[in-house]
């Protein structure tokens, strides 16, 4: 039986942001599902998501709160933070996360940081 791809979580609320990454994604095995904003992933619901990526300044809940949301309910997802906000880029509120980007970002080392996150939560759970 083929094994099932990594379903990734990504929530931008730049379009354009969510295109490439979906593309990048999807290139590398994944499969992608992108939101426009926390609140639809949340009605969708994390149960089958593998990993998320979210966007840190976005209106209404941020992705921070997002984070700290998904901890509660699945403590074992790996989470990642971007951000094209330097002033916010500081490393001691992505504590709780497992990958920390600025935009742009590199898309090798994006993709091997979620592969690494993948192996380490597949063994741990």
């Amino acid at each position: 039986m083929e094994k099932t791809r990594p379903i990734v979580a990504v929530v931008d609320d730049d379009p354009r942001l969510l295109e490439s990454l979906e593309e990048l994604l999807e290139s590398a095995g994944f499969a992608a599902c992108c939101f426009r904003s926390p609140e639809h992933l949340l009605a969708r619901g994390l149960s089958n998501v593998d990993l998320l990526i979210t966007d840190i300044g976005m209106p209404g809940t941020n992705g921070f709160e997002l984070r700290d949301i998904v901890n509660k309910s699945r403590p074992e997802l790996p989470v990642f933070l971007v951000t094209g906000r330097h002033e916010i880029a500081d490393q001691g509120r992505a504590k709780g996360v497992n990958g920390f980007f600025r935009k742009p970002f590199d898309a090798p080392a994006l993709l091997i940081a979620i592969e690494n996150a993948l192996q380490k939560s597949s063994k741990g759970g």
